[in-house]
């Protein structure tokens, strides 16, 4: 069988995802793997003292090798997530983890990264390099390669066992919102909800030959309804069903539930890190963050949970009091949403909805570009004739203003089945420096956005163009670093709480006036954002904001806490939690934890934090373009500092390159109206 995943391929080369199948994933995989692990002995039984060349190149190769096999199959599995293609990759995980701990509990191995460290040569290396080989140094000793034999064997269980309960995780979420949908003949049960969350409806009703209107638990679909739909008993059905995704409640109780999954993946962590000398897995964690203790993250929550309270206290009680005028008297969270939407729309005078004309979604991306050449000074150009994996996904070049490749990347925007939810970014392929020449990286830049209906383009909520802006600053992270060695090139090697500052600086530009004023266009009469209109966008920012700090913190608390304990109880955790920092609690059934993919199935465990800590990053990041006038050099240093350098050296290091000191808190609280401007 011709495999085009064991093709022959130069440095750069883009995936045959035109050619790509289910059954050609198990082959290609067992055939890299074998290969690996002869060339691997190989390298070890050279007896000569290990170097750069000798060892890390080699070591490259194979890493290589196995992404070019491996990464393609991970990202059909998310995008195109069939039967078949959740067989070929569950059948593969097992191995390509087992593979990975084979590496990590090599004591050969560990043995010559030790040498080649104490080596002569190693303090003439790059600052890369040496970081290269420290990162590894610690990623052994954290994978348990220092382990007594039966320990060893016990990491190994745990590890394997962790990765498929993890991946469970996601397909049962996956599979509870494909489960779930509902039916109306009529508009009647949707006044309220807009003329575009209507058609999307009718829409998914005709393409499974039904008439009226469909409502599923994708975000775009329930969105319109909870933040819209006048029909109370309508949105509380849909939250409920929101609400207990992949759950023991709600009225697919019991058919997907994550509840299992959860206890064993918490147990399983905490006796992992317990093996490695952790006192819980929450140390562990934060070995490869910026934060230096779980203590010091926690003060962190805390601390801006207590400056957020009192506007928070204030928010909630302008919209308890809104529903009280409707006559609502026990405002509960599926009134959050639409008494917020309503709030907006009495206090500043608009809605997400009267926004989305002014963003079809072409116009967006086309006016992000322009800002990333702008900033950055680099050229974005689509390319065709790239093999994809769908009709919508779109390819683009960056290309330095000379013309030089930078790299390239995938935009695959819109919602449809078999997709996972959510919006992310990945890498398909890594910046190195090979014999054969440089291969310059490659990223996929995934969105779930409403697609678009017949005769005019998708309109995207602010919402979704800050997603759009968020992943796009991920992907610019991995495409321009100018990082040569493999394992600190782009996001790699980037400590995990300060991965977030690239994705979070760019949300910032959404709200930026000049920035809008190049794509927010009506879509049919080419009119920009009025005045008016922008104002009140950029005082939105700041609506709500105390509210949606303290969900954060909720959230990441909980996670924390959760990877503190031995044998946390899930609920009366997340209960402790919500009496500490919640202002509005949900109801008794609500199961939040079971669809919190994140830190079931993401790499977000004990570091959901991460994100508010980001935010600190980006708005003081943001703040020195304020302070300059924006000046061009201040994007310039951004893209030489943060962007450029990766994981070549210590994320606090490569801040300090680029603000002159550390973070400061004040911009973030500024940003958010915590504090006076």
């Amino acid at each position: 069988m011709d495999n085009p995943l064991l093709a022959p391929a130069a440095p750069g080369a883009l995936p045959r995802f035109d050619r790509i199948r289910p059954e050609h994933a198990l082959t290609a995989l067992e055939t890299v793997l074998a290969d690996n692990r002869r060339e691997l002995a190989h390298l070890l039984a050279d007896g000569r003292a290990p170097s750069w060349e000798t060892l890390i190149e080699p070591l490259e190769d194979l890493a290589d090798r196995l992404a070019r096999v491996w990464g393609p199959v991970t990202h059909l599995f998310a995008v195109t997530s069939t039967p078949e293609w959740r067989a070929a990759y569950n059948a593969g995980l097992p191995k390509v983890t087992e593979y990975s701990l084979e590496l990590s509990h090599n004591e050969r191995l560990y043995a010559a990264y030790r040498r080649l460290a104490e080596s002569p040569a190693f303090a003439g290396y790059s600052a890369a390099r040496r970081k290269v080989i420290h990162d590894a140094l610690r990623d052994f000793r954290l994978a348990g390669v220092a382990l007594p034999p039966k320990e060893k064997v016990r990491y190994k269980e745990i590890a394997l066992r962790l990765s498929e309960l993890q991946t469970r995780f996601e397909e049962n979420l996956l599979d509870a919102i494909q489960a779930w949908s509902k039916h109306l003949p009529d508009a009647t049960r949707l006044a309220g909800v807009s003329e575009q969350g209507k058609a999307q409806a009718a829409q998914k009703a005709r393409a499974r030959n039904l008439d009226g209107y469909l409502l599923t638990l994708d975000f775009p679909s329930y969105d319109a309804v909870i933040s819209y739909a006048d029909d109370r008993a309508l949105r509380r059905e849909l939250y409920e069903a929101y609400a207990t995704r992949a759950s023991d409640q709600g009225p697919l109780a019991g058919r997907y539930d994550n509840g299992p999954l959860m206890e064993e993946i918490l147990a399983l962590r905490h006796e992992e890190a317990r093996l490695l000398g952790f006192r819980n897995y929450a140390e562990l964690s934060l070995e490869t963050k910026m934060a230096e203790s779980p203590q010091a993250v926690e003060r962190f929550l805390l601390d801006l949970a207590q400056r957020a309270r009192p506007r928070a206290a204030q928010e909630l009680s302008e919209l308890r009091e809104l529903a009280r005028r409707d006559g609502v008297t026990d405002f509960q969270p599926w009134d959050v949403a639409y008494y917020s939407e309503k709030l907006k729309h009495e206090q500043l005078g608009f809605n997400e909805e009267q926004l989305r004309p002014y963003f079809p979604a072409p116009q967006v991306i086309d006016g992000l570009f322009a800002l990333t050449e702008e900033l950055y000074g680099v050229r974005i150009a689509r390319v065709d004739g790239v093999p994809v994996w769908h009709p919508d996904v779109t390819v683009y070049a960056l290309r330095e203003p000379d013309g030089a490749e930078i790299g390239v990347f995938y935009l695959d925007a819109y919602a449809r089945p078999d997709k996972r939810s959510g919006a992310w970014m990945d890498e398909c392929l890594g910046r190195r420096r090979t014999r054969a020449g440089l291969q310059r990286p490659a990223a996929y830049l995934t969105c779930n956005f409403a697609p678009p209906l017949p005769g005019q383009p998708a309109l995207l909520t602010h919402e979704e163009v800050l997603t759009l802006f968020h992943e796009f600053g991920h992907g610019l992270q991995h495409l321009l670093t100018r990082v040569d060695e493999a394992a600190v090139s782009g996001i790699r090697g980037v400590a995990w709480d300060a991965v977030e500052l690239p994705s979070q600086f760019m949300e910032n530009w959404a709200y930026h006036g000049p920035a809008l004023a190049r794509f927010a266009r009506h879509f049919q009469t080419g009119a920009p954002l009025p005045e008016a209109l922008l104002r009140k966008l950029k005082a939105s920012r700041r609506f709500q904001a105390g509210l949606a700090t303290l969900r954060q913190i909720e959230y990441a608390l909980f996670d924390l806490r959760l990877h503190l304990e031995e044998k946390p109880q899930i609920y009366p955790l997340l209960e402790r939690v919500r009496d500490e920092v919640a202002l509005l609690k949900p109801p008794a059934w609500n199961r939040m934890p079971h669809a919190f993919s994140h830190i079931f199935a993401g790499g977000y465990a004990a570091g959901y934090y991460s994100y508010k800590w980001a935010e600190v990053l980006s708005a003081d990041a943001f703040a020195a373009f304020e302070e300059a006038g924006f000046a061009p050099d201040v994007g310039r240093r951004f893209r030489d500092t943060v962007l450029a350098l990766g994981g070549s050296k210590e994320a606090t290091e490569v801040y300090r390159e680029f603000r002159g000191r550390d973070p400061a808190l004040e911009p973030l609280l500024r940003q958010d109206g915590l504090i006076e401007a």
